[in-house]
């Protein structure tokens, strides 16, 4: 019951936000914009006032959806730009309004600097607009879901928006093309077919989200004691998911400083088939400081001590290649094949990026 009442809540208390981003009307003028890009440029209405048509799309980076219809972008963009069609993306998404499960499916977020980086990896062919941070643009446009996409006549006067297409999985023909035909009909001065279209996606992140995109409810944070033996199955890994497993210690400064960091991942991955597990090497009297540290760091996840006093058995026990250091951290394949092990603090971007890369993680639809 608490959790349906604080549900509601936030519901209602977003409600009236959410409210002031209604869908532009077909016949309406296109609203205009100043905003940058991610090749360096500023970027406003009238930067494309000699494109005979314009397709306004609003995208993002995390989104499985949206990465599906990347190339499909790019491609509506090549196949018509010497017929006068202009496409411009425009990133609506607020990044701190994501919650870090939803970064589950991606190697980027929905930053600027993410842009960017995602922008050089696809080689996108079509200007990328950033609207983060006022969401003003985005709201005047009103797009519900990514991807969603606006298209204005040579008067820049609204005829379709909504989907790009009816099938999600880029490697599935679709059955109605929607966003070509609105294309085509223009270019032959024709009415559009439909004017508009149902999306499908994901919600946009407005900005007050960010209000309670990182807010944890609480739940119990346990610490086990565990032998030698059993930190021997641990790295045995019966289990079906890729395990993420960090040796630290209470009196570790780098091992305090960096632990919030494996708290993100696994909150990013825990729809994923992963799973984060901490072993203290704190001596066994110090479990209280251990679960104090924990539950301090919202460590709902499962963590264990080291029940022994032999330091020494338990580096052979989590792998014989380890020299002794801390933080220690491996990611187990099931089976037990190690395929990352980082003797001192992790690099949490690059570790995150091996992690969704990895061919039990990755995208949604891959290429």
């Amino acid at each position: 019951m608490k959790i349906f009442l604080r549900t509601w809540l936030v519901g209602m208390l977003l409600l009236p936000q959410l409210l002031l981003a209604r869908q532009l009307p077909i016949g309406a003028a296109a609203p205009d914009f100043h905003l940058p890009a991610t090749d360096g440029k500023n970027y406003s209405l009238s930067s494309f006032s000699t494109a005979s048509i314009l397709a306004v799309v609003f995208t993002c980076n995390h989104c499985p959806t949206a990465q599906a219809y990347e190339g499909r972008i790019k491609k509506l963009t090549s196949d018509y730009a010497a017929k006068g069609v202009q496409v411009v993306a425009i990133m609506p998404n607020n990044a701190e309004a994501l919650r870090y499960d939803e970064l589950g499916y991606t190697d980027l977020g929905d930053s600027f600097e993410d842009m960017q980086q995602r922008a050089k990896d696809k080689q996108f062919n079509f200007p990328y607009l950033y609207d983060g941070d006022s969401e003003v643009v985005s709201r005047a446009y009103g797009p519900i879901a990514t991807p969603h996409i606006f298209i204005f006549d040579k008067s820049r006067k609204l005829r379709y928006q909504g989907r790009i297409d009816d099938m999600e999985n880029p490697a599935k023909k679709p059955g109605s093309t929607d966003a070509r035909n609105a294309i085509e009909a223009l270019l032959q001065q024709r009415e559009v077919p439909v004017a508009i279209t149902k999306v499908f996606g994901c919600s946009v992140k407005w900005k007050e989200k960010s209000k309670v995109a990182h807010t944890r409810t609480k739940e119990p944070v346990n610490v086990d004691t565990l032998s030698v033996g059993g930190i021997k199955d641990l790295l045995k890994n019966n289990s079906s998911n890729l395990r993420l497993i960090n040796i630290w210690a209470t009196w570790c400064v780098p091992c305090v400083a960096e632990f919030p960091e494996f708290i993100i991942l696994g909150q990013t991955f825990s729809q994923r088939d992963f799973e984060f597990v901490s072993i203290s090497a704190d001596d066994p009297e110090r479990k209280d400081k251990v679960l104090q540290f924990l539950d301090k760091q919202h460590a709902t996840g499962k963590n264990y001590l080291f029940s022994g006093t032999d330091k020494y058995q338990l580096m052979e026990a989590v792998d014989p290649k380890w020299q002794g250091a801390l933080p220690y951290t491996v990611l187990v394949e099931p089976g037990g094949k190690i395929v990352y092990a980082q003797q001192g603090e992790i690099d949490p971007v690059a570790l995150r990026s091996l992690i969704f890369h990895h061919p039990m993680i990755g995208p949604l639809y891959r290429e």
